[in-house]
């Protein structure tokens, strides 16, 4: 059914959630979501800081008679990652999101939602809206581009922050409050590759990996579903492995660093006799790729496909460069790595192959790795540089960001813990996350801030199965509520 948003309560933070989701995307600094918050905060009278990289710092007056409470900043992100199914046609730079509710869930329409992090920011705005809601001073930081490299919180000017009490809203799971996170960084490796004319007996194909549930790289990487990159690797090495003359056009796969690849697509050159012995073997590797990933990835399917023999499929890859490239896409790591040694069930370290592209002279690859050691994670980059080179590929390392070591004993920790029992009648539970958090970038900044991180039940984000519990969002609505008062 077509979701009426603000039909459902509470009513504030789902017609806020409405209008963010709602407005498209672009690509750099979220400039159409920052005018749109800005224009919210204009209207409303209260103070809007911005700073350099595009941060805003919305300053909100106390309830009165509560002007004397410590100010509370509450924190998220304005950008999401743009995912959608290949057979969807949507455009993220100049269309909103389309969304239905499902039973207890609000869903999109074949893209992600943007829940990560659109509830947070709406939460924010909600209850300061919202007249029933007492609270001291509020600072509203809204950071910029957290999907594509924690920039807002990296390039943060702390000057436009005065509060020392931090609600990260950007946490997903109900019940849990969570205390510290995964650093990470990123490693891309160019390989040059040369080519050469088609054979004369041979015809382009298209292989294709798809129907993969994807996910985001910390949060479902403990899951151990599949990548359609590493996926699509296996096929082409098996062709070429059983004696096929299998000529490598071009290879593409995913499409972000924070997210597993769900489709592969791979362009290829095959001897014409040989077209259905390709058929027979990604039929073959389809079936030992359910045998693994039947519980995560039911989906799945591998295709062959005839497409037409244009210019742009006429000039395979060398075989030597060709396979360097499968090599080095076979070689790289993904999944877990290691598992925390003080946190029990936490994944300490892992690896994302997120991303390949091929154009005509060079393929990329892309990779993503967390940890909450960070001698760990830069042992990971050593192994995957290492990788790299030893594929001829040139390397480009991104800075890591920091992890944020948990502190259970911390007031904000206390307090945010003490009022959900309260409410609920159980207490919730205290987490590490395998993720990404600002906040480790936040403090880093500001050494005396004392954060804690918070959020509903959100599913599958960062793929277009991606997913809010309404029932959760009352929940995590009403906690932050109460939060507050508390605070004041």
């Amino acid at each position: 059914m077509s979701s009426p948003l603000v039909s459902l309560e509470p009513k504030l933070l789902w017609q806020h959630f409405d209008s963010i989701r709602s407005t498209p995307r672009p690509s750099k600094h979220e400039e159409q979501i920052i005018e749109v918050v800005k224009a919210w905060a204009a209207d409303r009278g209260h103070e809007v800081l911005q700073d350099a990289a595009g941060s805003l710092s919305i300053r909100v007056a106390a309830t009165p008679g509560h002007e004397g409470a410590p100010t509370v900043v509450l924190q998220g992100h304005l950008d999401m990652v743009c995912e959608k199914n290949s057979n969807v046609e949507h455009d993220f730079m100049t269309q909103g999101i389309e969304v239905d509710v499902d039973g207890d869930w609000v869903v999109a329409r074949g893209t992600t939602l943007g829940a990560d992090n659109g509830i947070g920011v709406a939460t924010a705005m909600a209850v300061a809206d919202d007249p029933d809601v007492v609270h001291g001073p509020l600072e509203l930081l809204c950071t910029i581009d957290e999907e594509t490299g924690l920039t807002g919180a990296k390039e943060l000017d702390s000057s436009i922050v005065s509060g020392r009490i931090m609600l990260n809203l950007d946490t997903e799971e109900d019940g849990a409050v969570y205390i510290g996170c995964a650093g990470g960084a990123d490693s891309v490796g160019r390989l040059k590759v040369t080519r050469r004319p088609g054979y004369l007996n041979s015809v382009p194909v298209r292989v294709s990996v798809r129907g993969l549930r994807g996910g985001h790289s910390g949060l479902n990487i403990i899951e151990n579903r599949a990548n359609a990159i590493k996926l699509t690797t296996r096929v082409l090495l098996a062709a070429i492995e059983d004696g096929l003359e299998l000529d490598l056009v071009s290879i593409d796969g995913g499409s972000k660093h924070n997210a597993i690849p769900r489709e592969t697509f791979a362009v290829c050159r095959v001897n014409a006799g040989q077209v259905d012995a390709l058929k027979a073997i990604s039929e073959s590797c389809a079936k030992d790729f359910l045998e693994e990933f039947a519980a995560s990835d039911p989906d799945l399917e591998v295709l062959v496909e005839a497409i037409g023999d244009e210019d742009g499929v006429a000039t395979p890859i060398n075989v030597h460069a060709r396979d360097k490239v499968l090599q080095l896409l076979d070689g790289l790591p993904h999944g877990v790595l290691s598992m925390s040694r003080d946190v029990e069930g936490l994944v300490e370290t892992s690896n994302n192959l997120a991303v390949v592209q091929t154009e005509d002279d060079r393929v990329t690859v892309w990779v993503s790795y967390r940890s909450s050691i960070m001698p760990a994670l830069h042992a990971v980059r050593r192994q995957v540089d290492s990788i790299y080179k030893l594929a001829g590929a040139d390397v480009e390392v991104d800075d890591a960001y920091p992890g944020w070591k948990p502190n259970p004993n911390s007031a904000i920790v206390q307090t945010t813990s003490a009022v959900y029992e309260k409410l609920f009648g159980a207490a919730p539970e205290l987490k590490a996350i395998h993720a990404g958090l600002e906040c480790g970038l936040l403090i880093e900044k500001i050494p005396d801030m004392d954060a804690v991180s918070i959020g509903p039940q959100i599913e599958n984000a960062h793929s277009p199965d991606e997913r809010v519990q309404i029932s959760s969002v009352q929940k995590f609505y009403k906690h932050v509520a109460a939060l507050l008062e508390e605070l004041a």
